[in-house]
């Protein structure tokens, strides 16, 4: 007995997935989510950029503090819209 007669196709051919941007699709973030993340993202960048411009300080351990946890929000909200809104 041939291996071919024994194991036959059981399953049906994968459909080609639509061809999207760079994957991109907004199926988990739709209606306010999106352009909330999108706001969170913005004034988190907002936040480093002014944290950035200052150039003396007296005590700056929060400023320092500041700056990681605007940095970090920065990031982990584009992480969070890469996530969402590709097919990652």
């Amino acid at each position: 007995m041939e291996n071919g007669a024994v194991y036959n196709e059981t399953t049906e051919p994968q459909a080609k997935p639509p061809r999207r941007p760079f994957g991109c699709t907004l199926r988990h973030l739709r209606g306010w989510r999106l352009p909330t993340k999108a706001l969170q993202a913005i004034l988190s960048l907002l936040a480093v950029i002014c944290e950035e411009i200052v150039e003396d300080c007296f005590k700056c351990g929060g400023l320092y503090f500041f700056e990681f946890i605007s940095c970090s929000a920065f990031l982990l909200s584009l992480l969070i819209l890469c996530v969402y809104c590709t097919d990652v």
